[in-house]
């Protein structure tokens, strides 16, 4: 995410870093690196100019801490200011009514539809009862993508396929939705390859016949200034109450996410990366910011842990890591835990530093697969016991699962090393007194 961006503002960064002072000259010279780096971003020109402006007046007026070095304190003023940029607070969305509307708009190929499903899918594990409508009545196959995306997380979709007015469709859902007890409905509408006239005119009178408590414009976030234009187009005819960014786990320049805020005057609510229906995020501008940076984001790396934590699952493994009898069938149950949390590379960006280390390293999500084959290949008793894997047994289990020996052999020898290691955690965290103290409380 923004791999582009963060590469030159950390090279812009650099000019400063072994500097003494913060002085006039090379505050200078590195607000025009990171004016220059925002413009080959794509960020608009007068958003750069102002930013970058700020960024200058805000170094010059600080006083440089003795514990705190001239770098550091400049990348405090550049992290905040990118906040800042970006709506400096993550925006509300209440979409609260009897039911609640939120209607998506957008131009063909943005990821509406596919977003219209991560919505749902969201807004379902918070205990709403929700309604997908599908209202894209011209792309081909519109209606059978959003139901085959609601079939995937267990959600209804109203679709007459038959009928070619959006308006009656829209309004049909809902009453549809009252009447099956439904607390929200979200509208997917038709999009064009281009903004024209037909479409605008045709969402307007959606909008105005469904009245939505949320208006939603996705945009696709590596079209960079041109997505920019197209959300001021779509705002002056629909005045939408926010902004989602999708495909960010393109090479992202960053245009989009640090201009459209400024040109638009309206905030990003929503991010989403990736195909699968976890794959969205509530857009946080002070994380976004030190992101870009490469300072990670142990938060959002945190809440989406806490989404897939399983209290019950936590407490027995804990027992068992106590007990030093963790075995393949849990090793399992962590992989699948650690997939539900969405894509690995976005992951592991989140950790501070760990963003250079991996930049421009292919990290393929489904790395996990050849080891969750080679377990599914064993018996009930291999994975209990996988000290009784013999020369055998491998040689069955690596072609059941399509693999090799030495991938068996490589599992085994790694999940050995971790046992070990469980083993001289849990030696370490004995007291005299023979008590566990505190390494798994």
């Amino acid at each position: 995410m923004f791999e582009s961006l963060n590469t030159r503002l950390d090279s812009a960064l650099k000019t400063l870093k072994g500097q003494g002072r913060i002085s006039e000259i090379n505050v200078a010279n590195t607000v025009k690196e990171i004016r220059k780096a925002l413009l080959e971003a794509d960020v608009n020109y007068n958003v750069a100019k102002q930013i970058t402006n700020e960024i200058k007046e805000e170094a010059m007026g600080r006083k440089v801490l003795t514990a705190v070095s001239p770098g550091q304190l400049f990348v405090k003023v550049v992290n905040d200011k990118l906040a800042e940029l970006m709506g400096g607070q993550a925006a509300a969305f209440n979409p609260k009514g009897n039911p609640g509307v939120v209607l998506i708009s957008g131009l063909q190929g943005s990821g509406k539809t596919t977003f219209t499903a991560k919505l749902a899918n969201m807004l379902k594990k918070q205990g709403n009862q929700v309604l997908m409508a599908a209202c894209d009545i011209y792309r081909p196959a519109a209606i059978d993508q959003l139901k085959s995306l609601g079939e995937q997380i267990d959600v209804e979709v109203y679709a007459e396929p038959e009928n070619k007015n959006a308006v009656e469709i829209a309004n049909n859902a809902i009453k549809s939705a009252k009447a099956s007890g439904k607390s929200i409905v979200i509208v997917d509408t038709a999009g064009r390859l281009a903004v024209d006239e037909a479409m605008m005119k045709e969402i307007t009178e959606v909008k105005k016949a469904i009245n939505p408590q949320e208006t939603l414009f996705v945009v696709d976030s590596m079209t960079g200034q041109d997505a920019v234009n197209t959300a001021k187009t779509f705002n002056e005819r629909l005045n939408f109450d926010g902004v989602v960014l999708t495909k960010l786990d393109g090479d992202t320049r960053g245009g989009a996410a640090l201009s459209i805020r400024t040109v638009v005057e309206k905030p990003i609510k929503f991010i989403s990366t990736g195909e699968k229906p976890d794959t969205i995020d509530v857009f946080h501008p002070d994380r976004m910011a030190q992101r870009i940076l490469g300072m990670g984001d142990v938060v959002s790396l945190v809440e989406k842990a806490q989404q897939v934590f399983d209290e019950e699952e936590a407490k027995r493994l804990n027992k068992k890591l106590r007990k030093n009898q963790f075995d393949l069938n849990d090793l399992l149950s962590q992989i699948q835990q650690i997939q539900k949390m969405g894509n690995i590379k976005s992951l592991m960006e989140m950790i501070p530093g760990m963003g250079k280390m991996i930049k421009g390293a292919d990290i393929d999500d489904d790395a996990f697969k050849p080891i969750e084959a080679i377990i599914f290949s064993m018996t009930p008793q291999e994975r209990e016991k996988p000290e009784i894997i013999n020369s055998t047994r491998k040689k069955r289990i690596a072609n059941g699962s399509g693999t090799s020996v030495q991938q068996v052999n490589g599992l085994l020898k790694q999940f050995n090393e971790m046992k070990k290691a469980m083993k001289k955690m849990n030696m370490m965290g004995m007291g005299k007194k023979g008590k566990m103290r505190g390494m798994f409380g």
